[in-house]
Parts: C-alpha cells; structure tokens; sequence
C-alpha cells in the first residue's frame, strides 16, 4: 500500500468539512473534477471506503473512522503549530537577559528597548546594570545573553564588538560661568572643582584622559561610581565634569549645560557575549537598536 500524501490528507479533510465535492473544492479553491477523481484515486490505492455517498453528501464510513480522527488531530496539531508561531513572533512566554554598562542604560536603553517592544510586544525583558568587574561572571554563567560595555573585556572566554563611538562632553551646572563658552577645553577646568570616576576604573580612566594627554595633574573634588552619579552631583552645583555623550543623551535635562569638549576624545561602546554562544533573534534585534540609537546619540547636536 501507498502512503497516503499530505495533499490527498488536504482533499479528505475538505469533504470531510464541507460535506460535498463542490463545497470541499471551492474550500481549495480548485476543480470539482478534480477533488472527485483525487478522493476516487485516494480509497482505490488505500482499499478502503473513505465516504458514503447519502442524498448527494459525503459522509465519513464507519470503517475509516479512525482515519479520520487522526487527520483531525494533525489539523489540531497544526492549528497549535501556527499559534505557537504566532506566540513566538510576538516574544510571547519567552525571554531576553541582557545587561549594560550604567552611562549606556541611563537613556540609550529606554530608547532601544522601546523599539524591540514595538516588535515583540510580549517579549519579557530582564535588563541588568553591571560595572565591567561583573560582566564576566554574567556572561559565562549564562544569565544574560549579551552586554553592552564602554570598556573592552580581557578574557578569552568572551568576544567583544564595537558598536559604536563618541566623545566626551564637559557638563556644568546651570548658570556656571563657562557655560557662555560653544566649547570647552581641559585647560578651562583646571581651576574648577572637578567631579568624576576613579581613575583606576576603565571607564574613569577614559574620562582623565584628555587631562593626562596635555599634561594637566588634575585632582577630583568628588567621585562617584556612576555615570548618573556624577551628573547629578554636578547638577546640584557641586562641581564640573567630563562624562561620556551616551550618558547625557536625552533631549532636555533641567539643571545643568552640556558642552563639546575643545579637545579630542573617543569613548567607545561594545557588545559582549559568551565565545562562541549563539544569540536568539530577540538578542541580535536587541544589538542592532542598540547600535542604531547608539549611533544616532553620537551625532544629533547637544540640545543645552
């Protein structure tokens, strides 16, 4: 005997639906002709009554009742299939964990966030904040898929990728007097109290850079751990500082002036994961927002 096919399955299920050949062939959207001479070839190859004929119906036979149960569970079976895709386009009952550097989370998240929620609207979404120290242990103990860092990880167990650069800007609290100036240089603020990151951290090293580079032995006033930490002091008047552009990237922030810094500098964000761990679409979508706002943040002008 034959295996009976999935289009000869098809033709069955439509009679079985519809009841006549017409019915069960606009159902398909095919010939009458040729559902009837399918159903005809179908029970001549199986030798088997598929359906009895009554007042010009189709009527599944008693015989093949059990053929008919289990064409009626591979529908439901499919019917499941599609709703599962459905569930899955939508990020429904999974789950993206990932983590970032706190000067990227404080608004370049948000923004790349709400882009991957516009298209996987039931996509459940656990966002770490991590220091650079911290990200190794994450990553390798598979809690998250992947890492957004402004510091590149030494470790050969991780692969790292720049997404994207910038610079640094200077920020000051509203009323400073250079707040006057269209750009500030290093040289400006050696008279000022300087508040910042240890230098001894890869990201607070990246902010005494340009000090180092033109040979200024400058001194913080106040340090903070955070990116947030350090614009807010500045906020409430307590110093100047140099901070990453990512981490002021939003288009009103009341309280303090955000300026170009004269001098050049480069602070650059890369995405981190596990060597060799395949990322789930919802992860590879997340980066490419990532690297676009990230992008967009490094060029749009400075609104204060």
């Amino acid at each position: 005997m034959r295996d009976i096919t999935l289009r000869q399955i098809e033709v069955i299920r439509a009679v079985m639906l519809r009841g006549t050949i017409m019915g069960a062939a606009e159902y398909l959207g095919v010939s009458a002709p040729g559902v009837s001479r399918l159903i005809k070839h179908t029970e001549e190859t199986l030798n088997l009554r598929l359906f009895e004929r009554r007042s010009g119906l189709f009527v599944p036979s008693v015989e093949a009742q059990t053929v008919f149960d289990q064409i009626r569970a591979v529908y439901k079976g499919v019917e499941n299939l599609q709703l599962s895709l459905e569930s899955l386009q939508k990020g429904e009952n999974v789950q993206l964990a990932f983590a970032s550097a706190p000067s990227v989370a404080q608004f370049i998240a948000a923004r790349a966030l709400r882009n991957v929620r516009s298209r996987f609207p039931d996509l459940y979404i656990d966002l770490n904040i991590l220091k650079i120290e911290e990200t190794v242990d994450y990553l390798l103990l598979e809690r998250g898929e992947f890492v957004i860092m402004s510091s590149k990880v030494d470790n050969p167990g991780i692969e790292t990728e720049e997404i994207a650069a910038t610079t640094l800007v200077c920020v000051l609290p509203e009323g400073h007097p250079l707040a006057e100036k269209d750009e500030i240089s290093v040289h400006d603020l050696v008279n000022e109290p300087l508040v910042g990151v240890d230098p001894d951290d890869p990201y607070g090293a990246l902010l005494v850079k340009p000090f180092l580079d033109h040979g200024i032995d400058m001194q913080h006033s106040m340090r903070g751990r955070f990116a947030q930490t350090v614009v807010s002091l500045v906020r409430h008047g307590l110093g100047v500082a140099l901070i990453d552009r990512f981490s002021v990237a939003e288009v009103y922030m009341p309280g303090i002036v955000r300026r170009p810094l004269k001098e050049a500098s480069c602070i650059r964000s890369y995405v981190v994961k596990k060597q060799g761990r395949v990322l789930s679409s919802f992860a590879e979508y997340a980066i490419t927002q990532f690297r676009k706002e990230l992008v967009l943040a490094s060029t749009e002008p400075l609104s204060s």
